[in-house]
């Protein structure tokens, strides 16, 4: 782990901060620059978040991300996702268009796709099925609603709907997205690299609204 990355864990840790941490490290992301837990104001620290395309989170300068080193403590995440919503502060906006507040904590993220990745569909006998997302169990997830499902037509990527103060719009982890690929039905004479039109979802069948192709600058 690099320095920097001890720092934020030290704030959590007291005795890894006085040990752990020497000599701040400026990184920098195209043209923002940073250093974690840096103080632009008094009592205000700032740190640098970015999340994968599985959903799981890191800290933005950790140089080898992997489920090593991404966050694991559910209670962490559960509270950085329900206090995530666009960044509007004026500070880091393009390079780190959301942000999670924590008093006088300013936890800034950046995504490879999107800030809401759905990693588990779970489902209870007499409860409603609900999309699990960025490692939140039970505590983080949205009705299942399989008339939603969006397969990007040039990605391939398949989105759900997401709550609307982190954009509306979530992203189906790969392997989930496998996991439901065979439900998906497609017009007669269309093969499985055209845009499928029905989701077969225990035993009835859903007419896809494609509604969120308004999120997406499609051609």
């Amino acid at each position: 782990m690099t320095v920097v990355g001890l720092l934020c864990c030290g704030r959590r840790n007291a005795t890894w901060l006085r040990v752990a941490v020497r000599v701040p490290a400026v990184f920098w992301r195209e043209k923002a620059s940073y250093t974690q837990g840096q103080s632009p104001e008094a009592r205000i620290r700032e740190y640098f978040y970015y999340i994968d395309h599985q959903g799981q989170l890191f800290l933005d300068d950790t140089k080898v991300k992997n489920f090593v080193t991404c966050f694991k403590d559910q209670k962490f995440l559960v509270f950085f996702f329900k206090h995530l919503k666009v960044n509007q502060t004026g500070r880091y906006q393009q390079h780190f268009p959301f942000i999670s507040l924590c008093g006088r904590e300013r936890n800034f993220l950046r995504c490879d796709d999107l800030p809401v990745v759905y990693t588990h569909l779970l489902s209870e006998s007499g409860c409603e099925e609900r999309l699990s997302y960025c490692g939140g169990g039970v505590k983080l997830t949205v009705p299942f609603q399989p008339q939603s499902l969006f397969m990007h037509p040039v990605s391939g990527r398949v989105y759900h709907p997401a709550p609307e103060h982190v954009g509306g719009v979530g992203l189906v982890r790969s392997a989930l997205s496998i996991e439901l690929s065979p439900h998906f039905q497609y017009s007669s004479g269309q093969d499985n690299t055209s845009q499928p039109t029905h989701f077969l979802w225990a035993g009835q069948q859903h007419t896809l609204t494609n509604e969120l192709s308004r999120r997406f600058l499609l051609q």
